[in-house]
């Protein structure tokens, strides 16, 4: 076991604090990481404000992870001391499943994937994540950052990144096709970035034009304003795919008539409580609203070495841990470019 500085919970709606937790032992397969940044994700306040529910405290939150490679156990074949990692929203699952075997960990039905933080590990000890010194992960559940990528702003990749990368992918967007991101913050940011670099229109969708040289900077084609009533009548039946990175309550019905037929509204947003849905707003046009849950290791994998090939790294306000809790209520009130990173060398 090792003692390592970090910042916790220590109850629902408290401030994050200093403290120390401990490390588990390296083990056959596991690697020892250094962290050197890691993002703050609107998830991370979701749960430490027990927002989806029963949580576990204390808790060290983080799933966005870059760091280096200090230590290898004995049986680990892909890194070695030095490499640069990440990690991102798990740790561990069953391995066994059907989903576990195609790479689709994040949807383990044999148990459920291992949260990075907020979760119980195979020992029944809790998960601690990356607002810390040090963390101790299965080889399997590592992936390799490449050299193009900065480790501050590759942090953000391992949660948001692969969020937009994997429904952007799986819904073909590329040359030809037109898809609306639904949000400009720290998911929405990176799905234009990505859906620019896949060849795809890209349209930001957003509550205002605050942000809109913004957008059109990162690589949106089209920057338009939810909160004015024509932009709904202008972009009718406009779209193949719309992602939405929303979590506050939303018409889900207004925005599916923006989709083609057949076209597809996929989710990642989390918001706290139910939806209202017509379901002629999807049997008129043969529609389809779905929902995408980060990725699984080998596409995160395929997302860092797209996003180093393309240049794309988050836009990143650079922190120090004792700005933590200043930070998450800047998130809550839509006050960061566009997503908070914290140097874990302040911790």
């Amino acid at each position: 076991m090792t003692t390592v500085a970090a910042y916790a919970v220590p109850a629902a709606k408290a401030p994050l604090e200093r403290t120390t937790v401990e490390r588990r032992a390296v083990g056959e397969h596991d690697v020892l990481i250094d962290i050197k940044f890691a993002g703050i994700c609107h998830s991370d306040i979701h749960q430490a404000r027990e927002g989806w529910g029963e949580a576990i405290f204390p808790m060290v939150p983080g799933h966005e992870i870059a760091g280096v490679v200090s230590e290898v156990g004995p049986g680990v074949t892909r890194y070695r001391v030095g490499d640069r990692v990440g990690v991102g929203c798990m740790v561990d699952s069953c391995r066994t499943c059907e989903n576990c075997e195609a790479g689709r960990e994040q949807y383990c039905t044999g148990g459920g994937m291992v949260g990075t933080y907020n979760a119980l590990d195979r020992n029944g000890e809790p998960t601690y994540g990356g607002y810390s010194e040090k963390i101790v992960v299965d080889e399997n559940y590592v992936v390799r950052i490449p050299d193009g990528l900065a480790l501050d702003v590759a942090a953000p990749l391992l949660c948001a990144g692969i969020t937009l990368y994997s429904p952007l992918k799986r819904w073909g967007a590329g040359p030809g096709k037109k898809v609306a991101v639904l949000g400009m913050g720290g998911l929405g940011h990176m799905g234009v970035k990505i859906a620019h670099a896949l060849g795809a229109e890209v349209t930001v969708l957003s509550q205002s034009l605050r942000k809109q040289d913004d957008g059109l900077k990162l690589g949106a084609d089209h920057y338009y304003a939810t909160s004015d009533p024509k932009t709904f009548e202008e972009l009718r039946g406009t779209f193949d795919l719309i992602v939405s990175t929303v979590s506050a309550p939303l018409d889900f019905n207004a925005y599916l008539s923006l989709l083609r037929t057949e076209g597809t509204l996929a989710n990642v947003g989390a918001p706290e409580e139910p939806v209202a849905l017509n379901l002629f707003s999807l049997l008129g046009g043969g529609k389809t609203l779905a929902g995408s849950m980060i990725g699984g290791i080998a596409e995160t994998q395929e997302m860092l070495d797209f996003c180093a090939a393309h240049g794309i790294g988050a836009e990143i306000e650079l922190i120090g841990a004792a700005e933590i809790n200043e930070a998450y209520e800047r998130v809550l009130n839509s006050d960061v470019r566009y997503r908070f990173v914290i140097d874990t060398a302040t911790i």
